[in-house]
């Protein structure tokens, strides 16, 4: 299984946080010509411990990693030039027009960091001339490549010098792929866990916020020129019921608390989270459990991961458990939730409504429901 590291190399810079690591087909570790030749203040005093894929820490190392959300703002610089111990060469599976990577590549690349170009197929890259003159060995992945974990073991057999591919989403899907468990070469495989956790808690409680006072209402109001009163509810006492209770489940529950939320987490491993002084209770993941959580709570957070445990765990048997008046919050994976049922469930009333960051298909297709359902906030 991966665990996380606290990255040491320049990239962390670029995205300051905590990755995800693992490798194919020796044991995991970060590569020693990235590894930083003295240690850093986080590192000398938060040691890396071992994580599972959900996400949950390994019983048998109890020691807290770094990430995003104990970290200062501005604490770890990346211009360092004492902190690079050798040249990363760098080749990007991403959209060359991408906004976010012209800004990551051609701003301020820290000491030792060379950017070779980016593509979205191996076709887009003169292979020759990477293997003759540059060899590479860092593969940058992101988001903008759609089918980056499938064109990936062709790049990395094409490019024999790449030794790490890094992932710039926080998610599990590429590590667990099919294609990238196949290749045959030996390469380190690191994601952004971490980083995206206050940003999607923030984003939780926006939305929580946007169907307990009636956000929509407001604007038509507005629009109409109506200076019509009305009650609002508020978040302080209700029930926030958390899928998947990783970094981002419980950077939500950090906030939510502080809104006087009751906070319920189902997770792989409730044990781990026994003394969790956020939670009121913690449930485990079996069916049962789950329409429990479902039935208790006023607001649910989905930010499990998608593996083969978990796609299509929250289901219509889930959504027919559902406390009246839920509003549902998908921020992890859109395959963990059946989206159909989820549909049936917002059209019937059964919920009141629903947030969704994530779906089943990306880019949301144009004839899905989902578009046309006032009670439905969705983000790109």
């Amino acid at each position: 299984m991966p665990f996380v590291l606290r990255s040491t190399s320049f990239l962390t810079g670029f995205l300051d946080s905590t990755y995800s690591a693992t490798k194919f087909p020796r044991s995991s570790t970060i590569p020693s010509f990235f590894r930083r030749s003295h240690p850093s203040p986080l590192t000398s005093t938060r040691p890396f411990a071992a994580s599972r894929m959900d996400g949950s820490k390994d019983s048998s190392k109890q020691k807290k990693y770094w990430n995003r959300e104990d970290s200062a703002h501005g604490e770890y610089s990346y211009l360092d030039p004492n902190k690079i111990v050798r040249e990363a060469k760098i080749v990007s599976l991403s959209d060359p027009e991408d906004p976010a990577n012209i800004a990551l590549f051609h701003g301020t690349m820290p000491p030792g960091a060379t950017f070779l170009g980016a593509g979205m197929t191996p076709n887009d890259f003169d292979i020759e001339e990477l293997n003759s003159v540059h060899k590479p060995n860092v593969l940058f992945m992101s988001p903008s490549c759609p089918n980056a974990a499938k064109i990936l073991p062709e790049l990395l057999s094409a490019v024999p010098s790449l030794e790490w591919v890094h992932a710039r989403s926080a998610g599990i899907d590429f590590i667990s792929s099919p294609e990238l468990g196949a290749t045959p070469e030996s390469v380190y495989v690191t994601n952004a866990k971490g980083q995206f956790s206050s940003t999607l808690a923030e984003y939780t409680m926006m939305a929580c916020s946007y169907f307990a006072k009636d956000l929509p209402r407001l604007m038509r109001q507005k629009k109409s020129k109506n200076w019509g009163k009305y009650n609002v509810d508020e978040l302080r006492g209700k029930t926030m019921g958390i899928v998947g209770y990783g970094d981002i489940g419980r950077a939500c529950a950090k906030l939510a608390s502080v809104y006087g939320m009751r906070i319920i987490a189902l997770r792989r491993n409730p044990a781990l989270s026994e003394d969790d002084p956020l939670c009121d209770t913690v449930y485990g993941t079996d069916k049962k459990s789950l329409n429990q959580l479902m039935s208790e709570s006023d607001y649910v957070v989905c930010s499990a991961p998608s593996t083969i445990e978990t796609r299509g765990m929250v289901n219509a048997d889930a959504f027919k458990a559902a406390k009246d008046g839920l509003v549902f919050i998908n921020l992890g994976r859109g395959p963990v939730v059946d989206e159909n049922a989820m549909i049936e469930a917002l059209k019937e009333g059964r919920l009141k409504g629903a947030a969704l960051d994530v779906f089943t298909v990306e880019p949301l297709p144009q004839e899905s429901e989902l578009w046309e359902l006032e009670n439905v906030l969705l983000s790109p």
